[in-house]
């Protein structure tokens, strides 16, 4: 039997990962889908917590995932966005190399 703690446990890992990704890639879309991986963390914890905690009252749970999805959807777009435009400036993806821009 699967119980909250799995899926408690499943997304600690998950944010670890993405965690550990977006602070120690120097590549800017490595650090985008690290982020994108703690967002689907908390999304498994919201639709876990709805889950075993009231499913019966409303969907409470579902619309906020549903919700972090979407911003994870424009946090992707307006990300790659930016970094098309730092490509063409640059020619390169390197966090390092996009740090100059500081002044």
């Amino acid at each position: 039997m699967i119980t909250l703690t799995h899926y408690l446990v499943l997304a600690a890992v998950v944010f670890s990962i993405g965690l550990a990704g977006a602070l120690t890639r120097r590549n800017t879309i490595m650090v985008l889908i690290g982020i994108e991986m703690m967002l689907n963390a908390a999304n498994i914890n919201l639709v876990a917590f709805w889950r075993y905690l009231g499913p019966q009252t409303n969907m409470s749970g579902q619309m906020f995932a549903v919700f972090s999805i979407a911003v994870a959807g424009a946090e992707a777009a307006v990300g790659l966005a930016l970094l098309i435009a730092v490509y063409r400036h640059f020619k390169n993806v390197s966090i390092e190399e996009i740090s100059s821009l500081k002044g």
